[in-house]
């Protein structure tokens, strides 16, 4: 398993970790994802660590907790082999604090993590959305405490606009505050928007990325295809709800591709899709889902091999798109904007 240092901090990270969004299944929406209950996600776990897979991704929403609950329960007696991910900030509960980025919210959020999942301390703590209603220096003197008290050991932000990471970034270095270290957010070859502004963003200061959804919320599994609408996954089962809008023609396009150069290479559509998210510039890690162990054996043969700069330059140009303004114009100024700062 290759090992990326983590954005600006002195974290080692494999280049793939485990998202835990299909573990509990409670509630409609996460249903869809999935259901993996303790002794499945035991056995999961047992395989991700076998491959060198040690980190683990979750968040305090994740079928209200008990995500969380699972992932505590599978990683018992060997904590200290893993690394773990979580976050907070959307709603947890009824009352008016239970939800956002403010202090109150920010610390009795971390105590629940840190009981849900039988631990003392999280490796990685992100700010799941921005909350636009408390002051960044509010949100990030917290955590800073949190640091400070040992009870989660970097931070990250994730689903920030450029903005939002930025000023964030700026008051951690005014006041000298504990500094995301990494984003987390949505990238694939049909959800390029990451490109515009968050990749050299993260380039210029120093922030891994860690993405989600690296197949484009299921789509780039190899179960549709042109002619062939999906008849099995999570988009099968309903599971768009909530997930980017793809134009159907760029995706079967797209696919098109994937499916030839996955032939040529002896590979998988979905290995080829997670490889080309490897590729590029300012990447950290990918988080990667698995309903089952096969799934999960599927997506670890992502890694290990690499695309060919003219593979990559065949997916670059059937999944590109225009992009909004000012990107498009600064495209125009290139001998002063080189890639990747005008992706």
């Amino acid at each position: 398993m290759e090992h990326r240092q983590l954005g600006r901090s002195g974290l080692k990270v494999p280049v793939l970790s485990l998202g835990t969004g299909t573990f509990g299944g409670s509630g409609e929406f996460f249903e869809r994802w999935g259901s993996t209950q303790v002794e499945e996600a035991r056995r999961i776990v047992d395989l991700c660590l076998d491959h060198g897979l040690n980190m683990f991704d979750t968040a305090d929403i994740y079928s209200r907790g008990m995500a969380e609950e699972v992932l505590g329960e599978a990683l018992k007696g060997r904590r200290d082999k893993a690394l773990i991910a979580t976050k907070a900030t959307f709603t947890m509960g009824d009352g008016p604090n239970d939800k956002g980025s403010s202090r109150y919210h920010i610390v009795r959020s971390c105590e629940a993590s840190l009981r849900r999942l039988q631990t003392d301390h999280i490796d990685l703590y992100f700010m799941h959305g921005f909350d636009a209603l408390t002051p960044v220096e509010e949100t990030l003197r917290a955590l800073d405490d949190l640091i400070s008290s040992g009870k989660i050991g970097y931070i990250g932000a994730s689903n920030f606009s450029g903005w939002h990471l930025m000023k964030s970034l700026a008051v951690s270095e005014k006041y000298g505050l504990g500094r995301y270290v990494a984003y987390q957010g949505f990238y694939s070859l049909v959800g390029r928007d990451y490109e515009w502004e968050l990749m050299p963003l993260a380039l210029d200061q120093g922030v891994g990325t860690m993405v989600w959804s690296a197949l484009g919320w299921g789509r780039l599994t190899g179960k549709i295809r042109r002619g062939k609408p999906a008849d099995a996954g999570r988009i099968a089962s309903g599971g768009a709800v909530g997930g980017p809008p793809v134009d159907e023609e760029k995706l079967y396009d797209i696919v098109d591709v994937l499916d030839a150069i996955a032939n040529e290479r002896g590979k998988s559509i979905t290995q080829v899709a997670l490889n080309w998210v490897l590729s590029r510039p300012s990447v950290s890690n990918i988080v990667i889902g698995a309903r089952d162990e096969a799934q999960l054996t599927q997506n670890l043969g992502a890694v290990g091999w690499t695309l060919t700069p003219e593979e990559i330059a065949r997916l670059d140009t059937v999944s590109q798109t225009t992009p909004p303004y000012p990107y498009w114009h600064q495209k125009g100024f290139d001998e002063r904007n080189p890639k990747p700062t005008t992706w």
